[in-house]
C-alpha cells in the first residue's frame, strides 16, 4: 500500500499536535501518561514566588505539581489567590490537612508541601485545604528588620527636624554667647583646679593637726559610747517613772489652783481677797506716807526725860 504525501503530512501534523498538548500539560505539571490525577485547591493572600509546575510533596516525597494559580473571582475575596495542585497517587488524608508553601532551597525556589492529617473526614479531589506559609530565614530577617527600619527612619526624621529647629534657634549672636559661656566654663574649671590644688596643699601642710582632730573626734565618740553605756546601765526607767509621777502631782496641784481650791487657789481665783489685799496695800502705803510726814503722831520720846506734851493736831 502506497502512503501518499498527504497522509504523511496528516500523520506528522497529528503527532506534532499530540506532542504539543503533552508538552504543554507537562509544563503545567500534568503528565498525561501518569494515569489518574487528583487535584486539590488552597487559597493564599500571597504565594511568595510559588509558580506553576512547582513540586508538591508529602513528607518530603514528590507526589505532584502545582497546576494553576489564579485570582479569586469572588468580590468578597478580591486579591486572594487560588492554587490548584495535583497528587498522582491515591494517598489518603483528611480535610484538616494543611497545604504549606516553603523554601525548597536557599536560592529562593518555592514548593508546596501537604502536611497530612488523618482526623475527621477524608479529603476528596476538588476539596480546599487550609493554606499556610512557612517563614524562611530571609523572610524572618525581613520581618524583624522592617519594624527596626521604620523606627530608624522615624528617629532620623526627628533628628533632622531637631537639627533644623536648632539651626533656626542658634543664630550668630547665640553662637557668640555659647562661645563666651564655654570660655567662662573653662575659666571656672581652671579656678576649680587651682582651688583643689590649694586644698591638697592645705591638707598636706596640716596633716598632723587633722590627725589630732580626728583622734579627738574618735576619743569623743568613745566617751559618748561610754556615756551611753552608763545611761543604759543606770536605772533610767525608775527615774523617768518618778519624774512622770512628779509631773502628774504638779499637774494635780496646778489643777486645784486653777479650780480655786486651797490657799493658793483662793488667792488666784478669789477676787474679793485680791481686792482686800489691794485695799490693805493702799492703806499701808497711806499709813507709811503719813508716818513719814507726821512722825510725832506715832512716836513720842524725850532726850532729857522731859514730859511729853502730847500730840496736838495742827490746823492746816
Amino acid at each position: 500500500m502506497k502512503i501518499t504525501r498527504e497522509l504523511k503530512t496528516g500523520i506528522f501534523a497529528i503527532v506534532v499536535i499530540a506532542l504539543f498538548i503533552w508538552g504543554y500539560n507537562y509544563l503545567k505539571g500534568t503528565n498525561l501518561f501518569d494515569g489518574k490525577i487528583n487535584t486539590y485547591f488552597t487559597e493564599y493572600n500571597n504565594v511568595r514566588g510559588l509558580n506553576t509546575s512547582s513540586v508538591v510533596t508529602i513528607n518530603g516525597v514528590d507526589v505532584g505539581k502545582v497546576i494553576d494559580i489564579t485570582f479569586n473571582k469572588d468580590p468578597k475575596k478580591r486579591g486572594q489567590l487560588i492554587v490548584e495542585f495535583s497528587i498522582l497517587n491515591d494517598f489518603q488524608f483528611s480535610k484538616k490537612s494543611i497545604a504549606k508553601i516553603y523554601s525548597a532551597s536557599l536560592m529562593g525556589g518555592k514548593s508546596l508541601a501537604v502536611v497530612p492529617s488523618y482526623d475527621g473526614e477524608m479529603a476528596k479531589p476538588g476539596d480546599y485545604l487550609k493554606g499556610e506559609i512557612e517563614s524562611d530565614i530571609f523572610s524572618t530577617v525581613t520581618e524583624k528588620l522592617n519594624p527596626l527600619q521604620a523606627k530608624i527612619e522615624n528617629v532620623i526624621v526627628k533628628v533632622d527636624s531637631l537639627l533644623g529647629n536648632l539651626n533656626n534657634i542658634v543664630d550668630a549672636k547665640t553662637r557668640i554667647n555659647i562661645k563666651q559661656s564655654m570660655a567662662q566654663l573653662n575659666a571656672t574649671l581652671a579656678n576649680f583646679h587651682a582651688a583643689s590644688k590649694n586644698l591638697s596643699l592645705l591638707v598636706s601642710d596640716n596633716k598632723e593637726k587633722l590627725d589630732k582632730t580626728f583622734s579627738n573626734v574618735a576619743l569623743m565618740t568613745s566617751n559618748f559610747e561610754k556615756l551611753s553605756d552608763t545611761l543604759v546601765n543606770a536605772n533610767l526607767g525608775a527615774t523617768v517613772k518618778k519624774l512622770q509621777t512628779t509631773i502628774t502631782n504638779l499637774n494635780g496641784v496646778l489643777a486645784e489652783i486653777n479650780s480655786g481650791k486651797g490657799s493658793l487657789g483662793k488667792l488666784v481665783k478669789d477676787e474679793s481677797l485680791y481686792s482686800n489685799l489691794t485695799n490693805a496695800s493702799k492703806e499701808l502705803e497711806e499709813l507709811l506716807r503719813d508716818m513719814k510726814l507726821h512722825p510725832k503722831r506715832y512716836v513720842h520720846f524725850s532726850l532729857f526725860g522731859k514730859k511729853d506734851k502730847g500730840y496736838k493736831p495742827t490746823t492746816e
